[in-house]
């Protein structure tokens, strides 16, 4: 806040009553000296028309923040003449120095050479050359204007470190704020992608239950060693999730590109058959690979609940320098699909995926009514 409009703090009050004591001291011991030494002006009324300068200078004072520059043209115009008002003069010089910018400043400022030449012309002293007199005065003033202007930087100074001291407080708190937000949406990602494969097979085998409660009694007894395999190993899923949550420092745990055969013969069954081809030379890098098993996974999630007892075929081929090609196509479903609750986060979070590594997705509806997902990672020589 500035000077002029801020309320007057007891520092304020403190530094008023003794500049105000000062300028009253100093007319007070000039106007004596005169008196006591009759080196009273000529004409001699000027030296009641001094003091009556220093008093509306003085009283000023109290008033030199509020409106600091109509106070300095009034003083500068007074110094004309008046020697007692000096002391108010610097005062108010240095407060327009320090309240306002230097433009302003250096133009009230350049008044007083031509104020102190007049003052020189008008009081001249017998043993004082007059071009003296004026150097000194404009000196002195500069001094206090010089003065003035260096609190004015630093008083700039420290209010541009506070704000940009706040400014990198804000921007570190919206920093923090996106860094949780994103790792909110890498946790859900990550649950959704190890837990909705799992789940999705129990609902599949446990709607086959349903639907045939008639099998053949291997068949019975082979659905529930999946439901009970995989329902196991959701827990072992959830528990690492969690584990990793609760760690001070840890990794989810990630998959790899050697784990997608396990993932296929996972979901061959019955209901959906499941073909995986591969035709990769060299070892795929690990975002690469992590991507690919996600994108398989999803999709084979995505058709167990919308293409159900259709055939799907897995191909994954690649090079280094060429990149790595996954598609997985699904037929026309031989059941009811499973009813839509909604746009789900499957598709939305490989599409982040993919384009995390640069890589590019597409995805939709094939001519047979089926459903396929081809995606292109890059892969470095």
């Amino acid at each position: 806040m500035d000077g002029a409009t801020r309320p007057r703090g007891t520092r304020d009050w403190v530094v008023d009553s003794a500049l105000f004591l000062g300028s009253a001291l100093f007319g007070t011991v000039v106007a004596a000296g005169r008196v006591s030494a009759w080196e009273m002006p000529v004409p001699e009324w000027l030296f009641d028309v001094d003091l009556v300068a220093w008093v509306i200078g003085t009283a000023g004072l109290w008033v030199r923040r509020r409106w600091p520059v109509p106070l300095a043209l009034l003083l500068i115009a007074l110094s004309t003449f008046s020697e007692l008002s000096a002391f108010a003069l610097l005062v108010v010089l240095f407060t327009v120095a320090v309240h306002r910018p230097p433009r302003v400043t250096m133009a009230v400022f350049a008044l007083c050479p031509a104020a102190s030449a007049t003052a020189a012309l008008v009081r001249p002293e017998p043993d004082i050359p007059t071009v003296a007199l004026v150097v000194f005065g404009v000196v002195l003033q500069g001094a206090v204007v010089a003065w003035g202007l260096v609190v004015h930087h630093r008083r700039q100074l420290i209010l541009s470190l506070r704000d940009r001291a706040v400014r990198a407080e804000t921007e570190a708190h919206l920093r923090a704020e996106q860094v949780q937000h994103d790792v909110r949406e890498d946790i859900a990602r990550e649950i959704h992608d190890v837990l909705g494969h799992r789940l999705s097979l129990l609902s599949v085998h446990a709607g086959a239950l349903e639907y045939r409660p008639d099998a053949p009694t291997e068949d019975i007894a082979r659905a529930a060693k999946v439901i009970r395999e995989n329902s196991h190993q959701a827990l072992q899923d959830l528990r690492e999730v969690i584990g990793v949550l609760r760690a001070p420092v840890g990794e989810m745990p990630q998959p790899r590109f050697a784990d997608l055969p396990l993932l296929v013969a996972e979901s061959d069954h019955p209901g959906m058959r499941v073909a995986l081809r591969s035709d990769v030379e060299g070892d795929v890098p690990d975002s690469a690979g992590r991507t690919v098993y996600r994108i398989v996974q999803e999709s084979m999630t995505n058709a167990r609940k919308h293409s159900p007892g259709s055939e799907v075929d897995v191909r994954v081929s690649g090079a280094p320098g060429d990149g790595l090609t996954v598609e997985v196509s699904s037929g026309t479903p031989t059941t009811a699909p499973a009813p839509r609750s909604g746009p789900g986060r499957g598709l939305p979070g490989l599409a982040e995926r993919v384009a995390i590594v640069g890589g590019t997705l597409e995805h939709g509806w094939t001519t047979d009514g089926g459903w396929r997902v081809a995606a292109w990672l890059p892969w470095p020589p």
